[in-house]
């Protein structure tokens, strides 16, 4: 098992990782981060959860052929979790979203994301910008 400092700079990495994906990637890619039997709640207390890599894979899907761009606005990594607050912008053109959403991922021994948690709701919701 990795030393702390390690640990902290291995979640540092997948966070960011993350974000690339979830800006650029496919839902394979951002679902090979997550262990089989991860969870995802996006938005807390908004829907469904969902358990395992392939109902993850699905809710990734959602953005998979969508414009889309992300920034990380803030990081805080403490033992085997993290808790970061980003932006995502998604739409086309005329249409574009900005969302604000605070995720808060739990990491298991080998490095994946076990489960994650998303913070937001309609009010972190303002028009993108181009």
């Amino acid at each position: 098992m990795p030393n702390s400092r390690d640990m902290t700079q291995e979640i540092t990495d997948t966070v960011h990782r993350y974000l690339d994906l979830v800006a650029n990637g496919t839902a394979e890619q951002i679902a090979e981060l997550f262990a089989d039997d991860a969870t995802v709640e996006d938005p807390v207390g908004g829907g469904e959860v969902h358990i395992g890599r392939q109902a993850i894979r699905g809710f990734y899907t959602n953005i998979e052929n969508l414009p889309r761009a992300t920034e990380l606005l803030t990081l805080r990594v403490a033992g085997h979790e993290a808790a970061f607050l980003f932006a995502i912008t998604v739409g086309p053109e005329g249409g574009r979203v900005r969302i604000e959403p605070i995720d808060v991922m739990v990491f298991n021994s080998d490095g994946k994301v076990a489960a994650m948690k998303a913070y937001w709701s309609p009010a972190n919701i303002t028009p993108g910008r181009a």
